[in-house]
């Protein structure tokens, strides 16, 4: 798998924008389209059935060279031999947490222990939080304003400037990043980037990916 630092596009499969497509196809069509990160994400799923959904796309992101995050659910990022877990700040700071090494601890046995732990950003406060928790990358956002969340509030390139200026771990900007805005956030000094529905809403998911490469 490439090393984090040298992951630029992060990608999801995100079961409401599936629209009856195999989780697996969708990611083999990221893979194909250049992605080096996918997040599988899953919310209104049960957590069996996104350990299914995950057992199908690993080999594929394996076979790909590419990292495999799992949201919400670092036990099923164990259990399945995922290589990130990726979680927002409730479900981290507000859950009890302090540092991930908790959540890597929590395998008995150590089994798990090498699974790298992202967390979700709104703020510099919470950027200086989650880097002081040792997360292994931040993201930033939402950068727009976003269907996948609608009642965040968006952070503006400010932030995406900021984190320019202050965090030296690897951070990607996210929400609302089309190939319209992508631009200005990499001006602002992103040199990473996650993206949603301007790939999954495309209809050529491997193409609109590697767009978002090229232009990477």
């Amino acid at each position: 798998m490439k090393l984090l630092a040298d992951c630029r596009l992060y990608t999801f499969v995100d079961t409401a924008y599936l629209r009856g497509r195999a989780p697996e196809d969708v990611a083999r069509q990221l893979c194909d389209g250049g992605s080096d990160l996918i997040q599988l994400r899953a919310k209104t799923s049960s957590p069996d059935e996104i350990r299914r959904m995950a057992e199908r796309i690993l080999p594929i992101t394996r076979r790909a060279n590419v990292g495999l995050v799992i949201n919400d659910h670092p036990d099923i990022a164990r259990e399945v031999g995922a290589e990130f877990c990726h979680l927002g700040q409730e479900d981290f700071f507000d859950a009890g947490h302090r540092h991930v090494n908790e959540l890597r601890q929590a395998q008995v046995g150590g089994a798990g222990a090498n699974v790298q732990i992202g967390l979700s950003t709104h703020a510099p406060e919470q950027a200086a939080r989650a880097i002081a928790a040792g997360a292994d990358y931040i993201a930033i956002g939402p950068v727009y304003a976003t269907g996948t969340k609608p009642t965040a509030r968006p952070v503006t390139l400010d932030y995406v400037r900021w984190a320019a200026a202050n965090v030296r771990i690897p951070w990607f900007a996210i929400g609302g990043i089309t190939l319209d805005t992508l631009n200005d956030v990499l001006a602002a000094g992103a040199t990473r980037v996650c993206v949603v529905s301007a790939i999954l809403n495309a209809p050529d998911v491997t193409a609109a990916c590697a767009a978002f490469r090229k232009r990477l």
